[in-house]
């Protein structure tokens, strides 16, 4: 099996270090990948730098058709790409096919950020001394981009770095998810053919030590992160000047109120708990139910939890399918076990089979086990009971982390009060936090990162506002 080739400027380039990407079901070779050394990075830093100089000056229509032509040669490679990320990423193949939507979504939507983000003509005779003057402004990019991508969302979180890239004329350098490289390696391929310019776009799979080149060159104008807020906070910390964009961690609650109805709300807290094995930022990690649907939420809940399909991700029933590696199954496990030993009472799950952590629901836990205060990133999820909304909304708030929460409530106040007392990016009403459309403002608010993505908030982040006047 052949290695696949680095992008360093305009020229693939295979090096003498290869990394072999293993399924995370079965631990099968899925491919191997050419890992980048530090003049590697240093190389593509460089080519991007110069290339900025060219793709600045792109006009709109030619961002706006590779956009389009990206997305169209997803559409017509979407089973292809599916499959690809259900072997190297291990996610569930109706997950998997769903993403490649998502990613066709989120490349047209660059291809209308390219179209139609303008500026303004601002009125600034606001004084005697401004008489005769026009104003306006633009926004333009600020330069090359450094995108660092994490597993779980291969596709689509890769293309929420690289549509607002190409729509806004940056440049930039990729680094892909080092687990599974191999789906970006492919909407590389489907960039270029599309026509965005040949050296202006790197993708370097690289150690984390060689991707901090990325975070510290001051060639790099805008550094983009999705991953861990233990690292995304340090990566901050070293980006100097940059602007720094960060999707984080979250530890996502839902709010099940007493006007709740449940067979609404059921399925799409199972499926916001436990899809994708939990490796969802947003998944459902706490359930704050109200002490009089409590017993009965619970019941049924539990039931779901282990009615869910669990297994080999390439099977169409599969909700469940492996955590990414052996060390993440450890970790879930110990994160469960200390909660057990604790005093917490396991409903279902705790235990794994292979790679495959089963639903784990839990009550009875305190605020300080990790499965209640951190980000388990697995399939495990607390059910809690409150009396009063208020609290209800304290507890969700005690969280150092602030990406979006869920309420299901039929009170109109409740839902008001929801998003004026939560300090999170994004509160959803009948909705599991979980949810997320790819043009809404997206980012979390304490912990949980810094700026907004969702195609245009990301082409503003990456942009700076440039200023014109005009005397007459």
């Amino acid at each position: 099996m052949q290695p696949k080739a680095l992008r360093i400027g305009a020229s693939w380039r295979v090096s003498r270090q290869i990394d072999t990407i293993h399924a995370p079901f079965d631990g099968s070779e899925v491919g191997r990948m050419c890992l980048a050394s530090d003049s590697d990075v240093d190389e593509a830093i460089a080519a991007a730098a110069a290339a900025f100089e060219s793709t600045r000056r792109l006009p709109a229509h030619r961002r706006a058709a590779v956009c389009e032509a990206v997305a169209r040669g997803l559409q017509a490679r979407a089973e292809e790409f599916a499959r690809l990320m259900v072997r190297e990423a291990g996610k569930p193949l109706r997950f998997a096919r769903a993403e490649v939507q998502r990613a066709i979504s989120t490349f047209t939507q660059g291809a209308l950020v390219a179209r139609t983000l303008g500026g303004e003509v601002l009125p600034i005779d606001i004084e005697p001394r401004a008489e005769g003057r026009l104003c306006l402004y633009t926004h333009v990019p600020r330069g090359p981009v450094a995108a660092i991508a994490p597993f779980n969302f291969p596709l689509n979180l890769v293309a929420h770095k690289l549509a607002p890239m190409i729509a806004i004329g940056a440049s930039g350098v990729l680094k892909p998810p080092p687990q599974c490289p191999l789906t970006s390696h492919a909407l590389l391929e489907l960039i270029l053919d599309a026509g965005w310019p040949a050296d202006a776009l790197s993708l370097v799979h690289c150690s984390n030590s060689s991707a901090q080149r990325l975070v510290e060159d001051p060639r790099i104008a805008v550094l983009s992160f999705t991953g861990s807020d233990l690292v995304g906070w340090k990566l901050k910390a070293l980006a100097g000047k940059k602007q720094v964009l960060l999707e984080l961690g979250g530890n996502a609650p839902c709010i099940v109120d007493a006007s709740a109805r449940l067979d609404e709300a059921l399925e799409p807290i199972l499926i916001g708990a436990f899809g994708q094995a939990g490796q969802v930022c947003i998944k459902v990690q706490r359930v704050l139910v109200h002490r009089s649907r409590f017993d009965e939420f619970l019941a049924r809940f539990v039931a779901g939890a282990r009615a869910l399909g669990v297994g080999d991700p390439m099977q169409e029933s599969t909700v469940v399918g492996p955590l990414i590696s052996s060390a993440h199954v450890e970790r879930v496990l110990e994160w469960i076990r200390e909660a057990r030993e604790g005093g917490a009472r396991v409903h279902c799950g705790g235990e794994a089979r292979g790679p495959v952590v089963m639903p784990t629901v839990i009550t009875q836990a305190t605020p300080e086990m990790r499965v209640v205060k951190d980000e388990v990133f697995g399939p495990v999820t607390v059910v809690e009971s409150f009396d009063d909304f208020a609290e209800a909304l304290a507890a969700c708030n005690a969280s150092r982390f602030g990406l979006q929460a869920g309420v299901f409530t039929h009170d109109l106040g409740h839902a008001l009060a929801a998003h004026r007392e939560l300090d999170y990016g994004g509160v959803l009403i009948n909705e599991v936090p979980t949810f997320r459309v790819d043009n809404f403002p997206y980012g979390g608010n304490k912990d949980s990162g810094l700026g907004r993505e969702g195609v245009r908030f990301a082409a503003l982040e990456m942009c700076q506002t440039k200023v014109l006047v005009l005397r007459a």
